[in-house]
């Protein structure tokens, strides 16, 4: 009789000392599902917003009609629309025909297609974390990407 009760005295901290071990495991990996979930959140939006803009500021930009021009309203266009703090929106424009003629030595092989790449930028958060020996570090920036290629003097023109 003793000896059960001595066994059960002992064994009484043993799930105290389990969760000790095991909840900052199971924080870091519900931080890397949260963080998962926000990222594909943010490339679904990013995915569907993109094209979109692409073809429709790209094509015909509001104002001066340069190619910086349509790359500042393609990225402000994308950004409010994914509306999250931790993601940022680049956009890059190739092949413009201001750029390809160059000082007479270079020509464009399609002087009048643009090409529109558009690169979504999610920083996880928190940047670290650290508990009980247990480090979570997500890499920098998660990184997606959308190309179109648009001709931008010829609206509705899609390559």
């Amino acid at each position: 009789m003793r000896r059960e009760l001595w066994r059960r005295r002992a064994e009484r901290g043993q799930m105290a000392v389990e969760l000790a071990v095991v909840l900052p495991a199971c924080i870091v990996v519900a931080l890397v599902a949260f963080n998962l979930c926000r990222f594909v959140e943010a490339c679904a939006t990013f995915d569907r917003v993109a094209p979109d803009a692409m073809i429709a500021l790209g094509v015909s930009p509001a104002g001066e009609q340069s190619a910086l021009s349509a790359a500042g309203q393609v990225r402000s266009s994308i950004q409010s629309a994914l509306d999250m703090s931790s993601c940022e929106v680049s956009v890059q424009v190739s092949g413009a025909p201001q750029e390809a003629a160059g000082p007479g030595m270079s020509f464009s092989v399609s002087p009048l297609l643009t090409t529109f790449t558009c690169t979504l930028r999610y920083r996880p958060w928190p940047g670290s974390f650290v508990m009980a020996g247990v480090v979570f570090s997500p890499p920098v920036a998660l990184t997606h990407t959308r190309t179109l290629v648009v001709d931008r003097f010829r609206p509705g023109v899609v390559v």
